[in-house]
């Protein structure tokens, strides 16, 4: 009975747990590795700007896929696109395992980089189809705390594979794992998920959604995306090249960035529950702001330790946000909506990387400034811009000024 109330609390329903299985797998193949593409990209003999290039392309095909992700999960069902978009990473893991090249990267990530984005919407549908309203913040913080587990753990596994085998060869391994990791998530889904009914959105085709009650949310998104992206790819760079930290104590800097966004995601998700969503998603888009700017004063390794618990920080009302997504979503689209919102976003922010490597080759301290400038203008513009008025049954919503 202890153990139902339990899973009833944090809505752990078996779709849901099966989801939660997919994300630890596929996150965990996938975070070996990818936090270590710019070192790779260096010791390949790439340049600043295709590590810009990488980045920028992982925004701006996050964006583009994240519409056709959108209307896929609609239209085929969030279990059928689910195995698709897998199908689709396993590939571009299999890019770079048989074809040690900075362009094989590049190729590859056109497959894998992106599965967190177009895989988003088919996840939060299913979130919707299958927990009532009111457990839908829980389902939404679950769903975000657990794809934590991966990003925690992959550096730190990624990091002992970089020691033991170096650059080249230890990426190539985490992706060979990454591999293994990716089909048994599928064989996990295939058997748990079950298929929801088509809608009726998908019989009318793609359609592009973004509420009025969204569009300043959007906004302050975008502002505060910038601040998150210009220096994104440069972060590793500046860890372990500009300041000279292993490969192990930047896995372990990452582990503590996730570890802190662990503890914070149910105690955030329950009081969020109970008032307004906008304080939350207020103090998550500080966060964001200011760990630029402390990471160009870390100097020393405790230093960075406590830059990256800010880090972990700008997670307090992520999920708080995505759960206002679902919210203001149509009940018939709600991927839909959900792609639509982020090919917005990405498309917009996917300049923001490709910008920070110009900034980054002018001077490193500088990327930094200008993403900080950007994170107070998006933080300022939601405090000012988004609203909250009481509804008749007791809700709080957002609206617009």
């Amino acid at each position: 009975m202890k153990l139902r109330r339990v899973s009833d609390f944090l809505a752990l329903r078996p779709g849901i747990a099966a989801s939660l299985v997919m994300a630890v797998l596929v996150g965990m193949g996938e975070r070996m590795a990818e936090r270590f593409l710019p070192i790779y990209i260096i010791a390949l003999g790439g340049t600043p700007i295709v590590i810009g290039l990488l980045n920028g392309m992982d925004n701006l095909l996050s964006a583009l896929y994240s519409f056709p992700g959108g209307y896929l999960s609609d239209k085929l069902g969030y279990k059928r696109a689910l195995l698709f978009f897998n199908l689709l990473a396993i590939f571009g893991f299999l890019l770079v395992v048989l074809i040690p090249s900075q362009w094989a990267v590049i190729i590859g990530s056109v497959f894998f980089l992106s599965w967190t984005a177009i895989s988003l919407p088919a996840t939060m549908s299913l979130v919707a189809d299958v927990l009532p309203k009111n457990k839908q913040s829980m389902g939404v913080t679950m769903h975000s705390m657990v794809r934590r587990v991966p990003m925690a753990l992959g550096p730190l596994l990624g990091g002992l594979f970089i020691t033991a085998f170096g650059t080249v060869v230890g990426v190539r391994v985490a992706f060979s794992i990454a591999i293994v990791f990716a089909v048994i998530a599928l064989i996990v889904q295939q058997i748990y998920i079950s298929p929801p009914p088509r809608s009726e959105t998908a019989r009318k085709g793609p359609q592009f959604r973004i509420p009025s009650q969204l569009r300043n949310l959007l906004v302050s998104d975008i502002l505060v995306r910038f601040c998150e992206q210009i220096p994104y790819a440069f972060v590793v760079v500046w860890v372990m090249q500009n300041k000279g930290l292993s490969a192990n104590k930047f896995g372990f800097l990452t582990a503590v960035e996730m570890v802190t966004a662990m503890l914070i995601y149910i105690p955030v998700a329950y009081l969020a529950g109970r008032g307004s969503k906008k304080p939350y998603i207020a103090i998550t888009f500080a966060n964001f702001t200011l760990f630029p700017l402390a990471l160009s004063f870390c100097s020393s390794y405790t230093s960075f330790i406590f830059a990256f618990i800010l880090r972990g920080l700008k997670e307090f009302g992520e999920p708080t946000r995505k759960a206002l997504i679902l919210e203001l979503a149509p009940v018939s689209a709600k991927a839909a909506t959900f792609g639509s919102y982020y090919l917005v976003r990405d498309v917009i922010v996917s300049a923001a990387a490709f910008g920070g490597a110009f900034l980054w080759k002018h001077d490193p301290r500088l990327n930094f400034y200008i993403a900080t400038f950007f994170g107070l203008a998006g933080t300022l513009f939601f405090i000012l811009k988004v609203k909250y008025q009481t509804q008749d049954y007791g809700k709080q919503s957002p609206t617009t000024q």
